[in-house]
């Protein structure tokens, strides 16, 4: 089975395009934008800047994979979301560039819908890269930080990559592994706040780089898992391709990304939701998910017996 995605062509740029895409790439864990913000900001989203998010560095990511966002049914202002995000993947391309940049016109498709994409909360500790992410929308994945964002008007869309840095280790080439089976804090806070659920799934966003596994028993798997217990994220080995095609490095492989967004999923609100009443809204996130993925694999490079695997 083959979940592979190879471009008609591979797009060609120019020597000056090289040096200023591998620094947008670069940006996505870079910092340069505001002066130090207080942690309440955070909580409350940041100081989104519409300046920001539409710098037209971002362009240069997105026509490098390229990277698109599909959209299967319109999302209504008058209600809030909770997004799920799958895979993970390593650098999370296809969610950087579609939910924290207008790069592949989100406002537009998406109008009057406001996207903050959760991350972990180690990332708002660091001078400048806290500023420079809150500055984009983004948010700590923290229970606070979500329930203000739901709590406050409608229309806000809470993106959260529930497969965490665990799902990072799963993301090779020609796998469709999600972490999701005991995930379910996502749809409590969902129903908590009567907060529509959004599946996504990114299709490429596991194909641009590979990765070097280790054995559960060797030294660097031991040295990865005592990283994420101190930084909170796993310290991955991985490699794509240098300013040569034909050589190793770390620019990521030429390979469409494409994020279909699916239909929302209508939840009641419930102040305190019963296990079964989350356990069977889970179900049916999880059922929804693997329709959408069942609906446009072929479309987007899988083979048609490639399943989708829930750990």
């Amino acid at each position: 089975m083959s979940c592979s995605m190879k471009p008609e062509y591979v797009q060609s740029l120019s020597l000056l395009q090289w040096p200023l895409s591998y620094l947008a790439i670069s940006l996505d864990c870079a910092a340069i934008v505001h002066w130090p913000i207080t942690g309440r900001l955070q909580i409350k989203g940041g100081r989104r800047s519409a300046w920001v998010r539409n710098w037209n560095v971002w362009t240069y990511i997105r026509d490098y994979f390229p990277i698109t966002i599909l959209k299967t049914k319109d999302l209504s202002p008058s209600q809030n979301y909770i997004m799920g995000v799958h895979p993970h993947g390593l650098l999370t391309f296809g969610a950087f560039c579609n939910f924290c940049t207008e790069a592949t016109g989100f406002s537009k498709t998406f109008p009057g819908i406001t996207p903050h994409l959760a991350t972990l909360s180690w990332f708002f500790k660091i001078p400048l890269i806290r500023d420079y992410i809150m500055a984009k929308g983004v948010c700590p994945v923290s229970q606070a930080s979500i329930d203000y964002l739901l709590s406050h008007g409608t229309g806000n869309l809470v993106g959260i990559v529930v497969g965490g840095v665990g799902e990072a280790l799963q993301s090779v080439p020609n796998t469709t592994t999600l972490i999701l089976k005991k995930r379910k804090g996502f749809v409590r806070t969902a129903l908590r706040h009567g907060a529509h659920l959004v599946p996504t799934f990114t299709f490429g966003e596991t194909e641009v780089y590979d990765q070097v596994l280790f054995h559960e028993d060797s030294r660097m798997f031991k040295f990865q898992s005592l990283f994420r217990r101190i930084f909170g994220f796993y310290c991955c080995v991985f490699y794509g391709q240098g300013f040569h095609q034909d050589r190793k490095g770390l620019l990521p492989y030429h390979r469409p990304i494409v994020t279909v967004v699916g239909e929302a999923l209508p939840l009641p609100q419930v102040k305190n939701p019963s296990p079964e009443l989350v356990d069977k809204y889970h179900a049916l996130y999880m059922d929804a998910l693997y329709t959408l993925f069942e609906q446009h694999k072929v479309q987007y490079g899988c083979s048609n017996t490639q399943k989708l695997m829930f750990l």
